[in-house]
């Protein structure tokens, strides 16, 4: 519950600010003591009386509209404030805060205050794809600041993709939710994350590969993303969709990722294997396509780098994490490999158990450490668990 706590949402001027009202009414429902400010653009769409009504207290639209008020309002309002809420947030206002720029009430109080910032970006597709509209998220995560991600769907412009303002459900779950946490910021960190199955070609159209999904390591890096750091997400193969607001960088073999990973270790903080990395790979893979003729196949394999076992070599102050993926004899396996690799701690689990491992949306796992103690997890989202692994790393990093 948010009882007591001083939320102040700031509402630009799109089509979804009607939503924001119902945002307003289950914040207030929830205990919280709400103010709303708008732009002028914002007021078009919605009467700032209405949120008058549901708030119970004045709305703050002009800088010097408040005079009787307060005495200097973007100082009394940001003070006030225990998490500043953006919602819907344009692509104006993003750019506006990203650079520093303060020429209204709302972005005035936004450069003043040192409070949580919680973020709900809602615009067109294509503006939201725009590489500045990225870039800009990407300055704002970097100094904290917490983006949530648009929903897939139907737009008000007649088209449909990414740029919907998530639901006010969700949108007041996040607000709860980074209140009740304790900070750990990682916004001076740069994280780097390996995800999805790499493929081992056979020939130009088959491969050798594994059931990864990917969905466990896009879930760890967005966490990442949104406590703040800068993150670089290699990837395998995978239909998850990546995170915004992070380098992406796509390979196919494990020779590729190992080549991607060794590129960026020298440059990161930490480095969180997530990734299905195929243990062998076709030494001679044919230049076209095998015809079927033979009644058997033989194919010669070599072994992949053990990158993982590479970096545990390699590292000198960098966090570096693990996962053991098994199908027997969980917490031994993942106790060698922790040793063998030098990790600071591992991700087990049993991918054969109902509700874990490949293409499902939850996972059971526990987290070995070095020292020896194990922490095991009870079957939850991915979402949760790379929630559970990010706030480890950050301890890890000394992020206080």
């Amino acid at each position: 519950m948010l009882d007591k706590k001083n939320i102040l949402i700031g509402v630009t001027g799109g089509i979804a600010a009607y939503k924001v009202v119902e945002v307003a009414s289950r914040l207030k429902k929830s205990g919280a003591n709400v103010r709303v400010m708008m732009t002028r653009n914002a007021a078009e769409f919605v009467s700032p009386r209405t949120f008058q009504e549901i708030t119970g207290n004045a709305v703050s639209v002009e800088m010097f509209g408040d005079a009787a008020n307060f005495h200097v309002a973007h100082i009394a309002l940001a003070d006030f404030a225990d998490a500043i809420l953006i919602a819907p947030a344009t692509a104006n206002f993003l750019a506006k805060a990203a650079h520093g720029i303060a020429d209204d009430l709302l972005t005035t109080t936004v450069i003043a205050s040192d409070k949580p910032l919680i973020i709900a970006p809602s615009m067109n597709t294509k503006m939201f794809d725009n590489p500045a509209t990225q870039a800009n998220l990407q300055i704002l995560r970097g100094r904290g600041a917490i983006i949530l991600e648009p929903a897939t769907g139907e737009l008000a412009c007649g088209t449909s993709g990414k740029g919907r303002l998530p639901e006010p459900a969700e949108i007041c779950a996040a607000v709860e939710k980074h209140l009740s946490l304790v900070p750990c910021p990682l916004s001076l960190k740069k994280i780097l994350v390996t995800a999805g199955g790499t493929v081992e070609a056979i020939d130009p159209v088959r491969y050798i590969g594994n059931r990864s999904s990917g969905r466990m390591g896009y879930e760890i890096a967005r966490a990442a993303v949104d406590a703040g750091a800068d993150v670089v997400l290699i990837s395998g193969k995978s239909e998850v969709e990546p995170p915004t607001g992070l380098k992406f960088v796509k390979v196919e073999a494990a020779t590729q990722m190992r080549e991607a990973v060794l590129a960026e270790f020298d440059s990161v903080d930490a480095v969180i294997m997530s990734a299905a990395v195929a243990d062998y790979r076709v030494k001679n893979p044919a230049a076209q396509k095998i015809k079927k003729s033979a009644d058997t196949l033989t194919l010669e394999l070599v072994k992949n780098p053990d990158i993982l076992r590479e970096l545990g070599s390699l590292k000198k102050n960098q966090v570096l994490i693990g996962f053991a993926a098994e199908t027997q004899n969980i917490l031994d396996y993942a106790r060698k490999k922790l040793v063998e690799k030098n990790l600071d701690f591992i991700v087990a689990n049993d991918v054969t158990a109902t509700g874990a491992g490949f293409g499902v949306a939850t996972n059971i796992a526990s987290i070995i450490w070095r020292g020896g103690e194990v922490e095991n997890f009870s079957k939850m989202s991915k979402a949760d668990l790379a929630d559970k692994i990010i706030a480890r790393v950050a301890n890890l990093l000394s992020c206080d």
